[in-house]
């Protein structure tokens, strides 16, 4: 019989997308599993994710591939959606459902919550939280004590959902500071320990004990010995391919529906002005703050251009099939249209939902591809402002752009522009999520070295 492979197994569970990975010791994708599922609705009719079906799924899925016979599977991790808490009562049950981060919060809760501890803006700066209702998850346990007491006494844990999955294979109670740190309103960023709130309302009791997020568990399954992590929350995951290939300090710029710029290597505390301007701190695996903020610009390019090709009379897709012309760039950036790159910087203050192009009259533009290269000139003023709060002096040195906007040359070259002091990269790795959740306890499960290509860079360089 032939060798088998020595693999980490990682289940990627999105909003959307439930996908378990198969890695091999470089660290390559030797097997991949993905489904979709409808969601179910709460006790207010509101959607949210079916736990039955998520718990079947990942279970017989992770019994199907250990019968394999290509492969020994050596170490199981999670990375999953953040800000969820799956409820369990003393036997381990679910009791009540996975609600949804987009679930709607009572006002009048929020206002006693924020009245007692401090008030909005203090309490989210210490907490590193903007005030997100249901995106906080800490606050819906605060809910659950207030509107069903008799469902809050009957909780013996809530855990994060990337722990929830840990807890299926090994039975264990623990939280992870991936999730805990990542806008929940339960962590004081100045005294790095749980916020005062926590302990009074009675919440901490409710909380598993923290396990570090790079060290395992073992645990036999069947006839299989598996070095088990702990699970990560999918932001603070998609970062360790990067902090595990640079030492040099850089900013990460994560791009798809929400371009957010995150910096391992700025540790000041978030000011009231970047809060109003919707940035926060992410905690990253080794527990230190990551500071971060949020840009709407993949959400505003998708509208964008649905209204040009609207106006245009062309696909909506179309934007696919323009080139970058340096000659115009040049053009637009120097005419009465846009503005010098002053102007560039005081364009608009985050939280940037819009760009200035949404007013932006189409008739004064020639055609498709002019107007286009606007709205890109557009969206890369806001980024700017929003990767600069960010940036805030640290010693950062590189720029990586991440997702869909790495693939777009217009944006790059406008950001390599903006950033004349940085060098700008397009960078490209495979399953970043996932591949995060592997590396975070590569030392338990192989004593192979990290491969040194993980990440694929284009370098983008300001034009002379």
């Amino acid at each position: 019989m032939a060798n088998k492979t020595s693999v980490i197994a990682i289940f990627d569970i999105g909003k959307t997308n439930k996908k378990l990975f198969l890695f091999d010791e470089q660290y390559k994708i030797v097997l991949e599993k993905s489904t979709q599922f409808d969601e179910t609705k709460d006790e207010d009719g509101d959607n949210c994710e079916d736990l039955d079906l998520l718990n079947s799924w990942v279970t017989k899925t992770f019994e199907e591939v250990l019968s394999l016979p290509d492969f020994t599977i050596k170490a199981l991790n999670f990375s999953t959606y953040g800000a969820s808490f799956v409820h369990l009562n003393a036997d381990g049950e679910a009791i009540a459902p996975l609600y949804n981060y987009l679930k709607t919060y009572p006002e009048n809760l929020k206002k006693q919550f924020y009245d007692t501890y401090d008030g909005e803006q203090k309490f989210s700066q210490i907490s590193a939280s903007p005030v997100l209702g249901n995106l906080n998850s800490g606050m819906v346990l605060y809910r659950l004590k207030y509107e069903k007491p008799e469902l809050f006494a009957k909780i013996k844990y809530s855990l994060h959902l990337p722990q929830y999955l840990n807890f299926l294979f090994t039975g264990n109670y623990y939280s992870d500071i991936t999730s805990i740190g990542c806008h929940t309103n339960l962590w004081d960023f100045t005294q790095n320990t749980y916020h005062r709130w926590v302990h009074e309302e009675g919440v901490d009791e409710k909380l598993a004990p923290i396990f570090p997020s790079n060290q395992v568990q073992q645990k036999s399954i069947g006839e299989h010995e598996l070095q088990v992590g702990i699970g990560l929350h999918d932001s603070s995951a998609a970062l360790i391919p990067y902090l595990a290939s640079f030492t040099e300090p850089f900013i990460l710029l994560s791009t798809g529906t929400w371009c957010i710029s995150l910096n391992p290597f700025n540790h000041i505390p978030l000011s009231a002005e970047e809060l109003q301007y919707d940035c926060l701190s992410y905690m990253h695996y080794e527990g230190k703050p990551v500071k971060a903020s949020r840009l709407f610009a993949g959400y505003e390019h998708e509208q964008q251009t649905k209204r040009l090709a609207s106006h245009f009379n062309l696909a909506n897709d179309y934007y696919k099939t323009v080139k970058c012309d340096d000659g115009l760039l040049q053009v637009l950036r120097e005419s009465q249209l846009h503005g010098d790159d002053d102007h560039l910087r005081e364009a608009k203050r985050p939280p940037l939902q819009e760009s200035l192009f949404g007013s932006r009259d189409l008739t004064v533009f020639n055609n498709y591809e002019e107007a286009y290269h606007q709205l890109i000139i557009d969206i890369v003023a806001q980024q700017l402002i929003a990767t600069e709060l960010v940036l805030n002096n640290s010693p950062v040195k590189k720029l990586f752009v991440d997702g869909g906007f790495g693939k777009n040359e217009i944006f790059m070259k406008l950001l390599a522009m903006a950033f004349p002091t940085l060098e700008v990269y397009a960078a490209s790795v495979a399953q970043a999520t996932s591949l995060g959740a592997a590396l975070s306890i590569h030392k338990y499960w192989t004593n192979k070295a990290l491969p040194e290509n993980l990440i694929e860079l284009k370098h983008y360089q300001l034009e002379a």
